[in-house]
């Protein structure tokens, strides 16, 4: 089969592999109906994760079919269209217990698959755990609108979930890249009082006045202003950060009001400094840490109910034999890019 590989760092290519076999009980094969380009592989690519094993087949949003059960599978069954999850987590360990499954202790615990082990950038997929990393797909539901379940539809309804925001909150979200939207999408659900978005490109601040144009917009050099400007005391009540940028983990403490929640939505290619002396007193409560995944089930439903919708986010779509030029596209940021959907065919 065809896979999209990580040789080396700076380097993906395309490979023949053989097709996954079931390896564990509780193991399943999908095949891949649809998959998606992240930022993490590109993090992957520009070697700023060391847990990245070279060789591995990358790729970690996808839906597929079920082609096959391992003997200790029993949530899905051949034939069921299927989301997969980001994290892999045998759901018995501490960690999962307390709903923290991307800390599994399980070998192939949290982020493994496109990371430590073949994803699913690929014909076929194995994804072990399959009772917990994968979910039926609803009736009525398409490829496209369950895409990003498994991943960043999964971080945003992490983030706003865990941000603990309330009907009278000023609610700030910096950047508005796809983790971005998805992150404000669920935010929306919270129905708080004001919704800010920091962006500094005018391509992805264009794309929130089309489709969301209820939330307030500020650049970054304009953010401190802006959200003092619109809250009720001195900055924002919750502060998601999901740019991942040099200078926005500063911009976003520097945005918080005093006993504020923020939330480090994004993953950094580079160290953060926590200035401490200079934030003394604001008495602020970090929220960190990769998504856990264990919410699919609810926001698949969400979706089928029309609540949310992620299908705008899709601007662009290449069969798997021309992923290289969608990896083009998507690193460079060309033509008005925000996620590409990649088709079998």
């Amino acid at each position: 089969m065809k896979a999209f590989t990580y040789i080396e760092q700076g380097k993906f290519a395309m490979r023949d592999k053989p097709v996954p076999v079931l390896q564990d009980p509780g193991d399943a094969i999908v095949r891949v109906t649809m998959s998606s380009i992240c930022t993490s592989d590109l993090h992957i690519k520009h070697g700023s994760v060391p847990r990245a094993v070279p060789g591995i087949t990358v790729g970690h949003e996808m839906v597929g079919v079920v082609e096959q059960t391992g003997p200790g599978v029993s949530a899905v069954r051949p034939g069921d269209r299927v989301t997969v999850n980001v994290e892999t987590f045998c759901g018995e360990c501490f960690f999962c217990r307390h709903g923290y499954v991307n800390n599994c202790t399980d070998p192939n615990g949290g982020w493994a698959l496109g990371c430590r082990i073949d994803g699913g950038q690929a014909e076929y997929v194995r994804v072990p755990c399959a009772d917990q990393g994968l979910n039926r797909i609803p009736e009525g539901v398409t490829d496209e609108q369950a895409l990003f379940v498994g991943d960043i539809l999964a971080t945003g309804f992490w983030a706003a979930r865990i941000s603990q925001i309330g009907p009278e909150d000023t609610v700030l979200i910096i950047g508005a890249g796809p983790t971005g939207i998805c992150t404000l999408l669920c935010v929306m659900l919270q129905q708080p009082r004001r919704i800010l978005v920091c962006e500094k490109n005018e391509t992805r601040r264009q794309f929130v006045r089309d489709h969301y144009p209820q939330v307030f917009l500020c650049t970054p050099e304009e953010c401190e202003e802006t959200v003092r400007q619109h809250s009720d005391h001195g900055g924002a009540d919750v502060v998601l950060e999901a740019a991942g940028g040099k200078d926005t983990f500063e911009l976003a403490w520097k945005c918080a009001r005093p006993n504020a929640i923020v939330t480090i939505v994004a993953l950094y290619e580079e160290d953060q400094v926590l200035p401490l002396p200079r934030m003394y007193g604001k008495n602020l409560t970090f929220k960190t840490g990769g998504v856990d995944g264990c919410d699919c089930a609810e926001i698949l439903e969400l979706i089928r109910r029309g609540k949310i919708d992620t299908t705008p986010l899709i601007t662009h779509r290449f069969p798997l034999a021309e992923i290289e030029k969608a990896y083009q596209i998507f690193e460079q940021q060309q033509d008005g890019v925000m996620k590409i959907a990649v088709t079998a065919e």
